[in-house]
């Protein structure tokens, strides 16, 4: 594993980049990009070296395909029937099924081990990659070759971003994002534009609050994200948008029918299905364990949480600063790795005069 090439150094691929660097100064990086990006990553010491081309990196032992979906399945096509015997050929897509299916055809000595980590931000490209993009953060490999041994070699590789692995079946897969990520996207443009039509004499959107806010954020997204996207895995969108379709029609007929009981039912069936979602994770999966810590606005208060755990060999998985009052105080969220390590760091914390919940 000690060369490894990463084709785009976008945020994606620049956060890897500088993961593995700051995890293991000695893995070898080779990446491809534009010159003025990994002229820019040699300099910081986060690349060891630029490629020419895509092909060049057919000879390294690990390979981050690290483009947006239609560039990165161009590049698959050229990249897979060259490479050396037992290399990993990995991606970063939301999608897995279209990579399996172009794999089938294709003969190689290579190994293809789907990849897709649930993390990002809202801005792109490397200037805003950060090595510790992936903390916490799940990262889905396909189960196609769990049994094959190289694929704990790239597992070895994802660890040491901070990230938790699941494995899954590439086709299972796609139908989980387009109801958890792309239903929801359609959701919100179509809350938004219904909402904005409004009448002559008023704007609805004037009055829109935190809520409607909340749940529409996304619908700021920039549409070249997700033209492939619903291209390419239109098929189990379509499906989600019947599902969806089905559960508003019921809503329909219920309010026709005036069913409040139903009705009821519905919500407190949601409720209970939202309040299991883990809150505490990034990507839904593999709960931390959270300790609320209560805080003056006082300087210092964060280093003063983060030196009373250190002191006690307590490590923190993830911090967030959930409420603030300036001059007042607020709430920290610090999540742990284990129950235990939680229940010990209440008690120290209480111990020095916090309290948690």
């Amino acid at each position: 594993m000690k060369n490894i090439s990463i084709i785009g150094l976008g945020l994606i691929g620049g956060s890897i980049a500088k993961g593995l660097k700051k995890s293991n100064s000695l893995i070898r990086i080779h990446a491809f990009d534009k010159p003025e990006v990994t002229a820019r990553a040699i300099t910081e010491g986060m690349i060891d070296a630029a490629l020419n081309s895509i092909e060049d990196a057919a000879d390294d032992d690990i390979i981050f395909m690290c483009l947006p979906l239609e560039p990165a399945l161009q590049s698959f096509e050229k990249l897979s029937p060259i490479l050396k015997e037992n290399s990993i050929l990995t991606d970063v897509c939301g999608i897995k099924g279209v990579f399996e299916e172009k794999w089938k055809g294709i003969s190689s000595k290579g190994i293809y081990i789907g990849g897709h980590p649930m993390t990002g931000k809202e801005k792109g490209g490397y200037e805003n990659s950060d090595p510790l993009l992936f903390e916490n953060a799940v990262y889905i490999l396909s189960d196609v070759q769990k049994a094959n041994g190289r694929t704990d070699d790239l597992a070895k590789l994802i660890k040491m971003l901070g990230a938790r692995i699941i494995f899954l079946d590439p086709y299972l897969h796609d139908k989980v994002v387009a109801n958890v990520s792309h239903l929801p996207q359609l959701l919100a443009v179509s809350l938004v534009n219904t909402a904005a039509k409004g009448n002559n004499k008023i704007n609805n959107l004037d009055f829109a609050a935190g809520g409607f806010r909340d749940m529409t954020r996304i619908a700021s997204s920039d549409f070249q994200i997700w033209d492939s996207v619903l291209k390419l895995n239109g098929k189990e969108i379509l499906s989600a948008l019947t599902s969806l379709q089905n559960e508003l029609e019921e809503i329909k007929n219920y309010l026709l029918e005036d069913s409040i009981d139903e009705l009821k039912a519905m919500f407190v069936s949601a409720a209970t299905k939202r309040d299991g979602i883990p809150k505490d994770t990034k990507g839904f999966m593999y709960p931390l364990h959270d300790v609320y810590v209560f805080v003056n606005d006082v300087p210092g208060i964060i280093s003063k949480i983060s030196t009373a755990l250190f002191n006690s060999n307590i490590n923190i998985k993830d911090i967030e600063l959930l409420k603030i009052r300036e001059g007042t105080g607020g709430t920290f969220r610090v999540a742990f790795e284990s129950e235990k390590d939680a229940s010990q760091a209440k008690e120290i914390l209480k111990g020095i005069g916090f309290t948690t919940n």
